[in-house]
């Protein structure tokens, strides 16, 4: 997965969500749009047969879809995602995330609540 070079978005300026970030053939790229210690906020775009391993985070995830339609994996169900849909990734559950065709998607990590 390919890193953004800015680390946050500048704020106070209003943005277009979906041109934050471009599509890189064969790649994932990911870029931090907010970042803070009680959690973050990325806009990710994957390119067409690329996607996320298997993993398994300690905290709740919510995954938009803001361009094309993807996959999501959750605990071996699968669920089938398009422009404008979302799903919550629940903590500790088994998750991937694959594309059949381009997409971009959101995704913000709540980290409090865990204490």
């Amino acid at each position: 997965m390919k890193e953004m070079d800015n680390p946050e978005l500048e704020k106070s300026i209003a943005h277009i969500t979906v041109e934050i970030i471009e599509y890189i053939p064969n790649s994932v790229v990911s870029k931090t749009i907010l970042k803070k210690s009680t959690g973050n906020i990325s806009v990710m775009s994957f390119d067409s047969g690329e996607g996320l391993a298997e993993k398994t985070t300690p905290f709740d995830t919510y995954a938009q879809i803001i361009e094309g339609r993807a996959e999501l994996v959750i605990d071996g169900n699968s669920n089938l995602l398009e422009t404008g849909q979302s799903i919550i990734i629940p903590a500790h559950k088994s998750n991937l995330i694959r594309a059949n065709g381009r997409f971009k998607m959101i995704m913000t990590v709540i980290k409090s609540g865990y204490e």
